[in-house]
């Protein structure tokens, strides 16, 4: 057995080698073919790699994982479902003061470097529906909607290719607590409900598309928490990673999109997959978001 640790801000990662990917085509989309000799070799390198940093980085992140005195959850990015809070608020409490002015690409990479890790996967739009990079599709994004008005994923995905680490996106595709179809927030009687398929086409698949295209090379598209969907919705994002020959991608999108590697989150599987490649996500803390260690520590006193 192969076993490779991915450290994330969060996150490890493990793997063993998975089957083809299933060539599929209907009426829209086609997808491309690939043989087995094109799966193996593609992926080689993550194979090889091993080690990795997953960063989990978003608004949520200004307050620490408090809101109102509390912390309503033990993972801080969840912070805005758990404790229902209204889109407004949300946008008061984070977008508006997100302004990471010490922010730097280069060392941010160069960190990751220095300890080893081959590849660098980041969250593009977590489940708040918030873009950490300047989308086209929806102004409620790091560059339009806070005083930072910078690219993150821009800087992150030129620093990578100056240095020689292989850049990767998580993206959110069925959850989205700001869009009126996006699935999750079910507090917030301000929304005035779409389709969900309206979602999918209005901005998931036009941002999956944006980071595709405008990011340079993407090795890894990592999506995440699958729910039911139309068909038509399933291959319209699916189709989407063909853009970038060579991408690896998890099998979070849905359950008959195996992708190439199985996740496994905060925990290790008592028996190694076998025939298939895999890996172990699990945060570095209880949160995958940023909580504040000094606030954690002041509640623990007795």
């Amino acid at each position: 057995m192969k076993m490779r640790i991915k450290c994330i801000y969060g996150t490890l990662l493990g793997a063993l080698l998975s089957p083809a990917l299933m060539a599929a085509e209907t009426e829209s989309w086609t997808y491309i073919k690939e043989t087995p000799e094109q799966h193996a070799a593609k992926m080689e390198w993550w194979n090889a790699a091993r080690f990795g940093m997953f960063v989990h980085w978003g608004v949520y992140s200004v307050t620490g994982g408090e809101y109102k005195g509390k912390m309503p959850t033990n993972s801080a990015e969840w912070m805005m479902n758990k404790a229902r809070i209204p889109i407004a608020a949300y946008k008061t409490e984070n977008v508006d003061k997100f302004n990471p002015s010490g922010f730097d690409a280069k060392s941010f990479v160069l960190l990751a470097k220095e300890a080893g890790m081959k590849y660098i996967v980041i969250t593009a739009k977590h489940h708040d529906g918030f873009a950490m990079f300047h989308s086209k599709a929806s102004p409620y994004n790091v560059v339009d909607a806070t005083p930072f008005k910078r690219d993150v994923m821009m800087e992150l995905a030129e620093a990578c290719r100056e240095e020689g680490i292989r850049f990767g996106f998580y993206y959110s595709q069925c959850q989205d607590w700001h869009h009126p179809g996006g699935i999750g927030n079910t507090w917030d009687d301000s929304l005035e409900r779409v389709s969900f398929d309206e979602y999918v086409r209005e901005k998931a698949v036009p941002e999956v598309r944006q980071l595709l295209t405008e990011y340079g090379p993407i090795a890894i598209f990592w999506w995440d928490t699958p729910r039911d969907m139309s068909q038509e919705a399933f291959d319209s994002l699916h189709s989407v990673t063909d853009l970038q020959p060579g991408i690896i991608t998890n099998d979070r999108l849905g359950e008959e999109y195996a992708g190439d590697h199985k996740t496994f989150e905060r925990r290790i599987p008592r028996k190694a997959p076998q025939g298939v490649d895999w890996e172990v996500c699990m945060p570095i803390s209880g949160s995958w978001g940023y909580k504040n260690p000094i606030r954690i520590l002041n509640r623990l006193k007795p």
